[in-house]
C-alpha cells in the first residue's frame, strides 16, 4: 500500500480519477487552456524581444550594402574585396537596376531596386522565401514580402514601364530580405536587360564584418571597401545600422502590449490552475476520511490526492502544450509580418519552462490541501467534507431571505459565502476575464483610431501630381554622381491648378508639397510639408495646439519637441531654399514620420516653394474613378497625373495587432469561463445531497437552474465592477507607454476611446462570463433525480 501508484493506493488513485469524470475533464480542459495561454503568451513576447537582431542573425543580413559601377570595377576587382581587413562574407556581385513598373490596373507602383540572382541562398543576405517559387528564366520576377497583398500575388503580371512595348513579369515568389537589399529579384540576364540609359545598370555587393555595431565602424569598413576598388567605382551604399532602427522602433510599440496580455494570461493560468486544483482536493475530504478510517496514512493520502490532481493535469499540460504551439503559429506568423522578419517559432525553452512551472502551480495547489486533510483526524474530516463548516455563511442567508426575491435564488446568492476562498479564486477568474476583455475593447478601438489617424492626405477622393521628385527605391547613400540618372522636370503648378479648377465636379482642393529644410539649433535637414489653400481636410489629428491657419505657423510633432526642448508658443527658425523665416509653434500632431522631426507650415511662408500635389473633393454623385480619369487625360501632356484615392484601408500592422489582441482575449475569457465551471461543478456536486432534500420540498428543474446561476452572479457582478475600472485603467496606462515606445503622445481620440453604453457591456461581461461558466453544472443539477441525488454524496 506504500508503493505510490500500486497496490490498493494505485486503486484509489485510478478510481478517483475514473470516478468523478466531470471534475477530471474539468482540470484538464482548464489545465490545457491555461498552459496554452502561457505559452502563446510567453512566445509573443519572445518574439517582441531584438525581433530584428534575431531575424538579422538567421538570415545572415548584409552589414553594408554597395553599389558599384561595372565600368570601373570588373567582377573580379568586386569579388578580390572580400578579402579586405574586417570582412568576414560577402556576397556579389549581382546586376542591378531600377525600374518602375505598373501592376494589371494599369497603377504605376514605386520605383523597385531590382537586383539579378540565381538562388535565393547566399553567404550573406539569405533570402527567406515566403511564398511561391525563385525566379529561373525570363520573364519572371520575384517580389519583397512587404508588397504582399491582393494586387500583388502568385501569378499576377506586371509591366515593367508605361511605355508601349515594355516587358510582361509574372509574379513567381515573394521572399524577404531582412537587410532590404532590394525590392524584387530576377535572374541576372533579365536584370540586366531592363537596364537602361535612365535607369544604368549596376553592381551590387553585400558584406558582412567583424564590426558592425556602430556607424562609424560601418564607414570605417566602407572607406576601406572604395579604397580597394578604382577611384568612382563606388557609386553609394547603405547601412543595415538604419534599417534596424527602423524595425526596432516599428517593433517597440507592440512591447508593451505583449507585455500586458502575456502578464494578464500569465497570473490567470497561475490562479486557475491553483483554484481547480486545491478545489478538487479540498472537494474530497469526507472521502479521504474515510479512506484513513480504513487503514490508509496521512501521508499515503496525501500522495493519492496529490497523484490525483497531477494526472488530468499532466495530460492538460501536454495538449496545452501542443495547443499553445498551434496557435502560436498564426500569430508568430502575423508577428513576422508586424516586425517584417524572417520566420519565427516557439523557443524551445517556453515548451519546456511553461510546463515545468505548471506541474509546480498544480503540484503545490494540490499538496496544500491535502496536507491539511492529512493532518485532519478522521471524525473531523469526515464531518468537514460533507458540509461546510457550521455557521459559515449563515449571515449571508439571512440577510439574502430578505430580499424580495424567490426563495431559490436567495438561496444561491448567498451560497458563494460558505466558501471564500474558492469564491475569491472564482471573482479573480471572473474579473481578470473582464480585464482581458476591457482592454482589448479599447486597445481595439485606439489601434482602429490610429489607423485612421495616419496619412490624413489620403482621405482625399483624388491625387493630382505636378511632377517632380517622387516615390524612390532603397536608399542608397551617394558616393559620386551615377552616370545618365536624370530626373523629369516638375509640371507648371499654375497649369496644373487651373486643370483642377476647370475640372467639372471639383469641389474644393488644396495644394502641398514636401522639401528639406534646416531649422536652426537641429543637426542636418529636416522634412518640411507646405499647405496652400484650406487645408483643414487633410489636417493630422491634433495632441495639443491646433492646425496652421495663418501666416508664420507651424506644426510639429512629439518627436521635434522633445529633441529640441520646445513647447508651444516658442519660435524655431527655417531656413528654405535660402529664406529664412521665424515661425510660431502652434500645434502639436500625431505625427510618427521621419522620428517626428516632420514640419508644416503654410506654403506662403516660403515664396520659393511651389505645389507638386494637388488633393481635391469631388462634388456630390461624382465618380472620383472617372473624375480621376477625366482630368488624366488633361494633365498629363502637362507633365503631371491624377488618381482616384482607394477607400482608406487599416494599414497591416493595426490589423495584425487587433487579431491578436481578440485571439488573446477569447483565450483569457474562456479560461476564465472554465475556472468558473470548475468551481461550480465542485460546489453543486457538494451541496447534491443538499439539493435532493430541496427537490423532495418540491423544488422544480427552473429553480434549481435558477439557484445554481443565482450562485455565481454575485461574483460575476463583482467581477464586472473590479474588471472594467481595472481594464480601463490598463489600457490608460500601456496606451501612452506603446506612444512614447514609437517616439510621439497620442491624441485625446486614440486615448478617449471608451463610451458610456461599451463601459457597461463590458460589466455585464462579468455576469456573461460567470452564467455561461455555470451554465452546464446548473442543467446537471436540474436533470439529477431526487432520489439519486438524496443518495449521492
Amino acid at each position: 500500500m506504500t508503493r505510490f501508484g500500486g497496490g490498493a493506493l494505485g486503486r484509489v488513485i485510478r478510481s478517483g480519477v475514473g470516478r468523478r469524470r466531470v471534475q477530471t475533464v474539468v482540470i484538464a480542459v482548464a489545465t490545457m487552456m491555461a498552459v496554452a495561454s502561457a505559452v502563446v503568451a510567453g512566445s509573443l513576447i519572445v518574439a517582441a524581444n531584438a525581433p530584428f537582431d534575431h531575424a538579422f542573425a538567421k538570415q545572415q543580413g548584409a552589414h553594408l550594402t554597395a553599389q558599384f559601377d561595372p565600368a570601373k570595377a570588373s567582377a573580379a576587382q568586386l569579388k578580390a574585396t572580400r578579402e579586405q581587413t574586417g570582412v568576414t562574407a560577402s556576397a556579389g556581385p549581382y546586376p542591378s537596376t531600377t525600374i518602375q513598373p505598373e501592376d494589371s490596373a494599369g497603377l504605376r507602383m514605386p520605383k523597385l531596386t531590382l537586383v539579378g540572382r540565381s538562388d535565393p541562398k547566399a553567404d550573406v543576405d539569405d533570402l527567406d522565401l515566403r511564398s511561391g517559387r525563385w525566379a529561373t528564366k525570363t520573364g519572371e520576377i520575384v517580389l519583397s514580402e512587404s508588397f504582399a497583398g491582393p494586387a500583388f500575388k502568385l501569378s499576377s503580371t506586371l509591366k515593367t514601364s508605361d511605355t508601349e512595348g515594355s516587358s510582361t513579369l509574372t509574379v513567381v515568389g515573394l521572399a524577404l530580405s531582412v537587410s532590404k537589399t532590394a525590392d524584387a529579384w530576377a535572374t541576372p540576364a533579365q536584370t540586366r536587360a531592363l537596364a537602361s540609359a535612365d535607369n544604368p545598370l549596376t553592381s551590387q555587393m553585400l558584406y558582412r564584418f567583424d564590426s558592425a555595431g556602430t556607424d562609424k565602424q560601418i564607414t570605417d569598413g566602407r572607406k576601406k571597401l572604395a579604397a580597394a576598388v578604382p577611384s568612382g567605382a563606388l557609386l553609394g551604399s547603405q547601412s543595415y545600422l538604419e534599417t534596424k532602427r527602423a524595425a526596432d522602433q516599428g517593433a517597440a510599440p507592440t512591447i508593451p502590449f505583449l507585455i500586458a496580455f502575456g502578464v494578464l494570461g500569465i497570473v490567470m493560468s497561475v490562479i486557475i490552475v491553483g483554484s481547480v486544483t486545491s478545489g478538487a482536493v479540498g472537494s474530497s475530504l469526507r472521502r479521504i476520511g474515510i479512506l484513513k478510517a480504513i487503514g490508509f496514512t496521512p501521508r499515503e493520502v496525501v500522495r493519492a490526492y496529490v497523484a490525483q490532481a497531477l494526472i488530468p493535469a499532466a495530460v492538460g499540460i501536454a495538449l496545452g502544450v501542443v495547443l499553445g504551439n498551434l496557435l502560436a503559429v498564426p500569430l508568430l506568423d502575423d508577428t513576422e509580418q508586424a516586425y517584417g522578419t524572417a520566420s519565427l517559432t516557439v523557443a524551445w525553452w517556453v515548451d519546456v519552462v511553461v510546463p515545468l512551472a505548471a506541474l509546480v502551480v498544480v503540484g503545490v495547489a494540490a499538496l496544500v490541501p491535502a496536507l491539511r486533510a492529512g493532518r485532519l483526524r478522521t471524525v473531523e474530516a469526515i464531518a468537514v467534507g460533507r458540509a461546510p463548516r457550521t455557521g459559515r455563511g449563515q449571515w449571508a442567508h439571512r440577510v439574502a431571505g430578505r430580499l424580495p426575491l424567490p426563495r431559490a435564488v436567495t438561496y444561491g446568492l448567498a451560497s458563494p459565502f460558505a466558501h471564500p476562498v474558492r469564491t475569491v479564486a472564482m471573482l479573480l477568474a471572473v474579473a481578470f476575464g473582464t480585464v482581458a476583455a476591457t482592454f482589448a475593447v479599447g486597445l481595439t478601438s485606439s489601434l482602429t483610431a490610429v489607423g485612421e489617424a495616419q496619412d490624413p492626405e489620403d482621405r482625399a477622393a483624388v491625387t493630382v501630381f505636378a511632377g517632380g521628385p517622387g516615390p524612390q527605391p532603397i536608399e542608397v547613400k551617394p558616393e559620386a554622381p551615377a552616370e545618365g540618372n536624370s530626373e523629369a522636370p516638375p509640371a507648371d503648378p499654375a497649369r496644373i491648378r487651373a486643370a483642377v479648377e476647370a475640372q467639372e465636379g471639383t469641389a474644393s482642393y488644396y495644394a502641398t508639397t514636401q522639401e528639406d529644410a534646416t531649422v536652426a539649433g537641429v543637426t542636418g535637414s529636416v522634412s518640411l510639408s507646405l499647405y496652400e489653400g484650406d487645408s483643414r481636410p487633410g489636417s493630422y489629428e491634433m495632441i495639443t495646439g491646433h492646425w496652421i491657419d495663418g501666416a508664420r505657423q507651424v506644426v510639429v510633432a512629439s518627436g521635434f519637441l522633445e529633441r529640441t526642448g520646445t513647447q508651444i508658443g516658442d519660435s524655431v527658425r527655417v531656413t528654405l531654399q535660402g529664406d529664412t523665416r521665424t515661425l510660431r509653434i502652434v500645434g502639436e500632431a500625431f505625427d510618427t514620420e521621419d522620428d517626428g522631426m516632420q514640419l508644416h507650415a503654410g506654403m506662403a511662408d516660403f515664396p520659393k516653394a511651389e505645389p507638386r500635389t494637388f488633393l481635391v473633393e469631388v462634388e456630390p454623385g461624382v465618380s472620383p474613378a472617372e473624375y480621376a480619369e477625366k482630368l488624366a487625360e488633361v494633365v498629363r501632356p502637362l507633365g503631371g497625373d491624377a488618381m482616384a484615392n482607394s477607400p482608406s484601408e487599416q494599414d497591416n500592422f493595426v490589423l495584425i495587432l487587433q487579431s491578436m489582441a481578440a485571439l488573446l482575449t477569447l483565450m483569457l475569457v474562456s479560461v476564465a469561463g472554465l475556472g468558473v465551471l470548475n468551481s461550480v461543478v465542485i460546489d453543486t456536486r457538494e451541496r447534491v445531497h443538499d439539493l435532493g432534500v430541496c427537490k423532495a420540498l418540491g423544488m422544480s428543474p427552473r429553480q434549481t437552474v435558477g439557484l445554481v446561476l443565482a450562485s455565481v452572479a454575485g461574483i460575476g457582478v463583482l467581477g464586472g465592477l473590479i474588471g472594467v475600472p481595472a481594464g480601463f485603467a490598463l489600457h490608460g496606462i500601456v496606451l501612452p507607454v506603446m506612444g512614447h515606445a514609437a517616439g510621439t503622445d497620442l491624441p485625446p481620440s486614440v486615448l478617449d476611446v471608451y463610451v458610456p453604453w461599451q463601459l457597461v457591456l463590458l460589466g455585464l461581461a462579468g455576469i456573461a462570463i460567470a452564467m455561461l461558466g455555470a451554465l452546464l453544472p446548473a442543467g446537471w443539477a436540474a436533470k439529477a433525480r431526487t432520489a439519486v441525488a438524496l443518495r449521492t454524496e
